[in-house]
């Protein structure tokens, strides 16, 4: 891999790709995530969750060791079509310095080959120690025992509402594979896990989204594909073969012209209540 991100500039266009929405390419994306709620003839909305990291060597730091994946946002503007093409472009909007970490903020386009409408953005907010940061003794940015030791968070969530249907997922190794390989890498094999400073191999935080997503779409179908909206942050390490339930709970109803959005409290959360993810999503109905 050539890592030539710094400097990682603002502005900086980072790649761009074209892909054919198979029925092939959906349906390993249902099997790696049991996922079964894409509408018919319609893909999932998050199929090329991860394309930001297809040109990762164009906005990634240099210094790898301990990075984390901090932040996500997902808009949804218009349903991914089976037999469509789409093409994609990834630019650096963003660079900022937070609680001594460097972070680099990519965001992702994904749209229509042949029209150009926008389909879906991505903004992926990465997060980098500085070159010469110290680690725990034990040579790990972060185990099981660092991870629980968090400052207390404000309360979440504060949404009082209905709760959306959840689910439950156990994330065991051939799930990682499916969703971050074929390649070795620190979500798919412990090994290049402990050289980025992890004790076990990292679920990839994307993959939470997802879930996020499912649930999102199973309660509110094309309302969150089209107008679906995601703002999360990443709050604890996921470890393979770790068991998580995602939920959702609605906050509050507003208009948006001659719809209503339906704004909603997401986090998913280990089964000691441990949560990795937190953050809003909303979905729009006639």
């Amino acid at each position: 891999m050539n890592l030539k991100g710094e400097p990682a500039f603002v502005g900086r266009h980072c790649g761009t790709s074209e892909y054919e929405i198979t029925s092939e390419v959906a349906a390993f994306y249902a099997d790696a995530l049991d996922d079964r709620s894409a509408l018919p003839g319609l893909a999932p909305p998050l199929l090329h969750h991860s394309e930001c990291y297809k040109h990762l060597g164009e906005w990634y730091l240099k210094n790898l060791f301990g990075n984390l994946h901090a932040r996500q946002e997902w808009e949804l503007f218009a349903p991914l079509r089976l037999g469509g093409r789409v093409r994609t472009r990834s630019t650096i909007i963003a660079r900022y310095t937070k609680r001594g970490r460097d972070y680099v903020l990519n965001e992702t386009d994904l749209v229509d080959a042949a029209d150009g409408r926008l389909l879906v953005r991505g903004r992926t907010h990465q997060s980098f120690l500085p070159p010469k940061a110290t680690v725990e003794p034990a040579g790990f940015v972060v185990d099981e025992a660092s991870a629980k030791q968090k400052e207390p968070r404000a309360p979440f969530p504060t949404a009082t509402g209905p709760e959306l249907q959840p689910v439950k997922k156990l994330v065991d190794a051939r799930r990682c594979w499916m969703f971050s390989g074929p390649g070795k890498n620190y979500h798919t094999d412990a090994e290049a896990a402990k050289q980025l400073g992890f004790p076990n191999i990292v679920v990839q935080g994307m993959m939470s989204t997802c879930f996020v997503s499912q649930v999102m779409q199973e309660h509110f179908g094309e309302g969150w594909l089209v107008g679906g909206k995601m703002d999360v942050r990443l709050t604890n390490v996921l470890w393979v073969d770790e068991t998580v339930t995602t939920r959702a709970r609605v906050r509050e109803e507003e208009r948006e012209g001659t719809r209503t959005r339906v704004h909603c409290d997401v986090w998913v959360e280990k089964d000691d209540a441990t949560r990795v993810l937190l953050g809003t999503a909303s979905a729009v109905r006639a």
